[in-house]
C-alpha cells in the first residue's frame, strides 16, 4: 500500500475522533436540562432503536453465546458512555478524554511485545499524563475533582473490556447484528439507570430535546462509523489503533473551541507527546501488500476487533486474515474508533 494511501486513512481516523469529541461537546449543552445521564441516555436509546430499525437482526442467525457476548458488549458500551458524560460534567474534556484513554493504552502494552513496540504506547502515556497535569492541583492545594477523575478510570476501565469483547462478538456475530445486538442492550441498561438514579428527569424531556439527541445519535456512530470502515481499509490494525493516541489532543482543541476550556503549558506540551505518537503511527501504518494465494487456499476475510465503543467499526471492518496483522491473531491493537 503506497504512502498515499497511509495518509489517506490517517486524515480519515483524525476526521472520524473529530467528529466524536464534537458530538461529546455538543453532548454537554443537555446537561443543563436532562444531565449527565439524560444526555446519555439519550444517545444510547436513540443509537439502539436506529440499529434495530435498519439492521433487523434475525434470532436465528443470533447464537446463544452471540447473544450473550453481544449483551456483554453493550453492558461495557453503556458503561463507557454514562460514565464519561459523569466524567465530563466535572473535569474538562480533555483531561476526561486522556484518562479514559488509560484503557485501551494498557490493553496495548499487555499485548506488546519487545521493547520496540512500546515506543508510541509510551509516548502516548507521557503525553496523557501531561495532559492530565496530576501535581497542578496538588501544588495549588485545592485538589483535583475525585469524582470526576473516578468516573473518567471507570470509563477507562469500561473501554478496556470493550475491546476484548469486540474480539468475542467478532467471532459470533457478522457484519452489523454484533451492533444491532449490543446497542440496544444499552439503551435499555442506560433506561433502567435514569429509571432509578433520577427518575425526575422524564418530565424535563420535550421535542426539542429529544431530536437534539436523535442529532447527537446520528453525529456520533455514523459518520464516524463510515470513516473508520475507510481507515480501515489503509492502515494496519496497530497503525489506526495508535492513531487513537491523538484522541486526547484533538479533545483538548474541541474543549479549547467549543467548550472554552483553555489548556495551560504542559497540557500543550503533552499534545505534542501525543502527535508524536500518531505521527509514528501514521509513518509506519500503511498496510503491507496482500501474498499472492492460489484461488483454492484462499480465505474470506476476517472482521477485525479494531475497537471502540462509539461507532463500532471494529465489529464489521473486513480486513486481510492472519497475515495482514489483525488483533485477532496476536498483534497489539491500542483500541481505535467506536460509540460513547
Amino acid at each position: 500500500m503506497s504512502t498515499r494511501s497511509s495518509r489517506v486513512g490517517t486524515s480519515m481516523a483524525v476526521a472520524s475522533m473529530s467528529c466524536v469529541q464534537l458530538g461529546l461537546a455538543l453532548a454537554v449543552g443537555l446537561f443543563g436540562t436532562v444531565g449527565p445521564l439524560g444526555a446519555a441516555w439519550l444517545r444510547l436509546a436513540w443509537a439502539g432503536l436506529i440499529l434495530l430499525l435498519v439492521v433487523r437482526p434475525r434470532r436465528s442467525r443470533v447464537s446463544r453465546r452471540g447473544l450473550l457476548v453481544g449483551s456483554a458488549l453493550g453492558c461495557a458500551t453503556a458503561g463507557v458512555t454514562t460514565l464519561f458524560m459523569e466524567a465530563v460534567a466535572r473535569i474538562p474534556l480533555g483531561t476526561a478524554s486522556a484518562l479514559e484513554f488509560l484503557g485501551p493504552l494498557g490493553v496495548a502494552v499487555a499485548r506488546s511485545r519487545g521493547r520496540g513496540a512500546l515506543a508510541w504506547p509510551a509516548s502516548a502515556a507521557v503525553g496523557v499524563v501531561l495532559l492530565t497535569e496530576p501535581w497542578r492541583d496538588l501544588a495549588a492545594g485545592s485538589g483535583a475533582d475525585l469524582v470526576g477523575v473516578g468516573f473518567a478510570l471507570a470509563a477507562a476501565g469500561c473501554w478496556a473490556a470493550y475491546i476484548l469483547l469486540t474480539q468475542a462478538v467478532g467471532d459470533e456475530l457478522s457484519g452489523l447484528t454484533g451492533l444491532a445486538v449490543s446497542l440496544p442492550v444499552a439503551g435499555v441498561i442506560s433506561t433502567l439507570v435514569v429509571a432509578v438514579a433520577d427518575p425526575g428527569l422524564w418530565s424535563h424531556l420535550d421535542a426539542r430535546v429529544v431530536l437534539l439527541g436523535l442529532g447527537l445519535a446520528v453525529l456520533l456512530p455514523v459518520v464516524p462509523f463510515t470513516l473508520e470502515l475507510l481507515a480501515l481499509r489503509r492502515l494496519t490494525t496497530s497503525a489506526f489503533g495508535t492513531l487513537m493516541c491523538l484522541e486526547p489532543a484533538i479533545a483538548t482543541l474541541v474543549g479549547l473551541v467549543v467548550l472554552h476550556q483553555v489548556p495551560g503549558l504542559w497540557p500543550a506540551v503533552g499534545v505534542a507527546f501525543v502527535v508524536a505518537a500518531g505521527l509514528g503511527a501514521e509513518r509506519h501504518g500503511a498496510r503491507a501488500p496482500a501474498p499472492t494465494v492460489a484461488p483454492a487456499a484462499a480465505a474470506s476475510p476476517a472482521p477485525v476487533a479494531v475497537e471502540d465503543p462509539r461507532t463500532g467499526a471494529a465489529l464489521v471492518a473486513d480486513v486481510a486474515p492472519a497475515w495482514s496483522g489483525s488483533s485477532r491473531t496476536g498483534s497489539p491493537p491500542t483500541s481505535s474508533s467506536g460509540s460513547r
